[in-house]
């Protein structure tokens, strides 16, 4: 065998071990949820991605509403948020604090697993007898200005 064959072949492997190991990697079910802070102050929970761009997906953001004495602080799904956004959030590294790998036990874990849109964890009833997916939805004198979900 020429020395030729030799490297197109050995190319040919390393190429095709390449692709098996993207393959796996992606379909491989890996949902290892992450807390990452951020310089700003903000706190995202969700599935850590790296490649191609460093970010979360299945996003979860913290909020503080400290006008609600009740619950001042709520959990919401980044995409429910009034603007829309797609399920995935970008993160320039240099501006993250620290990550956190969540323990599977966790019971923002089981939120995420079990109720991943949050439907029934967050609504909360209002003495008009709607319900809301946050304290500031709940609470029309809160000054927030998300719309109320429809039923």
């Amino acid at each position: 065998m020429s020395k030729t064959n030799k490297t197109l072949i050995a190319a040919v492997v390393v190429l095709a071990a390449v692709i098996i190991g993207l393959v796996v990697w992606k379909v491989w079910p890996n949902k290892s949820y992450y807390g990452v802070y951020l310089r700003t102050g903000d706190l995202y929970f969700g599935e850590l991605v790296r490649f191609p761009s460093f970010g979360l997906k299945q996003v979860y953001l913290l909020q503080v509403n400290q006008q609600n004495q009740q619950n001042p602080i709520s959990l919401q799904r980044f995409n429910k948020v009034f603007w829309g956004p797609e399920d995935f959030l970008k993160i320039n590294k240099d501006e993250v604090v620290w990550t956190a790998k969540l323990s599977d036990e966790s019971e923002l874990v089981k939120v995420f697993t079990e109720n991943p849109d949050l439907q029934a964890t967050q609504q909360q009833p209002t003495t008009s007898g709607e319900t809301g997916t946050s304290p500031a939805a709940s609470n029309p004198n809160s000054g927030a200005s998300q719309p109320k979900e429809k039923n």
